[in-house]
């Protein structure tokens, strides 16, 4: 996992998806994509799902929780 705490750039860039061609697809601008993959974002669960549907994966993938930074487990 990335500094930021998720995934979303590795698995854009694994799919040779520019952030341009992210955001047009889940509908947002390519600075929303850059600060999602930079951690200054935090995505709505219904941004986060449309990532995910679009990057083929699942959200926790994509937005891990690690259990030192709170995860109820």
């Amino acid at each position: 996992m990335s500094e930021s705490g998720n995934n979303v750039k590795a698995s854009r860039r694994a799919l040779g998806m520019s952030q341009q061609a992210l955001a047009e697809a889940a509908g947002v601008s390519r600075q929303t994509i850059a600060n999602i993959e930079r951690g200054s974002y935090a995505p709505s669960v219904y941004l986060a799902l449309r990532i995910a549907r679009t990057l083929a994966l699942t959200v926790e993938t994509l937005f891990p929780i690690n259990a030192d930074e709170g995860d109820p487990q």
